[in-house]
C-alpha cells in the first residue's frame, strides 16, 4: 500500500518516490524531473499526495499538465498499477466501513424494498448486485456501509469502481424521474428489468454535492444503477 510520495532533489534532478509498506517500509521509484523542471517538484509531490487523500483526478490532472509528458505518463502509469482502488471497495472519494454484508434476497419484493428504505432513511450506504444461483435462479446481494460517499458536482455519479473487462451498457440515477416512484422503488424497477434480460446489474447510493469540493451538506442522495453488457455472474463473483 502506498502511504505517501516524497522527492529527493539534487542540483540536476528530482527523483520522486512512493513510500510503500507491504509488509516492510520501502521506496519505489515513480518518475524523475530534470534540471529545467526542479521548480515543479513540490507541486508534483503535493498533487500526488492530495490524490492519495481525496482521489480528485481533476485536481491531479491540473498538476500533471504542468510537467513534461514523460513525467506525466510515468506518474499516471504508477498510479494505475499501484494506487488503484481495492477490488470491491469504494473509490477514494471516501472509505466507508461495512456494517452488514451479504444479505441475500431471492426477489425484488416488498421485503427487499422495506430493507432498503430503512437503510436509506438512516443514511447508510447501499451496495447491491445480482448473482446467478446454482439452481439457475437469481439472488440479490445487499451490503450496507456506515455512510454514503460524496462526489463533486462535476464527477460522474459513481463511488464504486467499475469491474475491469466488463463493458458498461448504461447508467441510471434517481435524478432521472420514473413516474411517481420513489428512489428505492424506481431503482429496483430499473434493476429488475435489466436482470430479467440476463444482464449483470449493480446498485449503489451516493451523495452528489452541488459543488466541486468535499460534501458540505448541500447536495442530493441518489441511487445509481449500472447495467453491464455481461451475463449475471455466478454466486460469489458479484463483487
Amino acid at each position: 500500500m502506498v502511504y505517501s510520495f516524497i522527492a529527493h532533489t539534487s542540483p540536476t534532478r528530482s527523483r520522486v518516490f512512493a513510500l510503500v509498506k507491504e509488509p516492510r517500509e520501502q521506496l519505489e521509484a515513480v518518475t524523475t524531473l530534470g534540471a529545467g523542471d526542479l521548480h515543479l517538484t513540490d507541486e508534483l509531490v503535493g498533487g500526488l499526495n492530495s490524490y492519495l487523500a481525496d482521489r480528485d483526478d481533476a485536481a491531479l490532472q491540473a498538476v500533471l499538465d504542468r510537467v513534461p509528458k514523460a513525467v506525466r505518463m510515468a506518474a499516471r502509469q504508477y498510479l494505475k498499477e499501484r494506487c488503484a482502488p481495492e477490488p470491491g471497495a469504494f473509490t477514494g472519494y471516501g472509505p466507508v466501513d461495512i456494517v452488514r454484508e451479504a444479505v441475500y434476497f431471492r426477489r425484488l419484493d416488498d421485503e427487499l424494498q422495506d430493507f432498503l428504505d430503512g437503510a436509506y432513511m438512516i443514511g447508510l450506504g447501499i451496495r447491491m448486485w445480482n448473482e446467478r444461483r446454482s439452481d439457475g435462479g437469481v439472488s440479490w446481494v445487499v451490503q450496507l456501509r456506515s455512510d454514503e460517499v460524496s462526489v463533486p458536482a462535476s464527477a460522474e455519479p459513481r463511488t464504486w469502481a467499475l469491474p475491469e473487462g466488463t463493458r458498461l451498457l448504461h447508467t441510471w440515477t434517481s435524478r432521472e424521474p420514473l413516474g411517481d416512484l420513489g428512489p428505492v422503488r424506481a431503482a429496483l424497477v430499473v434493476a429488475e428489468a435489466a436482470s430479467a434480460e440476463g444482464r449483470r446489474v449493480r446498485i449503489h447510493t451516493l451523495l452528489h454535492s452541488d459543488r466541486d469540493t468535499d460534501f458540505e451538506g448541500s447536495g442530493t442522495s441518489e441511487f445509481v444503477v449500472d447495467v453491464f453488457d455481461a451475463p449475471i455472474p455466478e454466486g460469489g463473483l458479484g463483487e
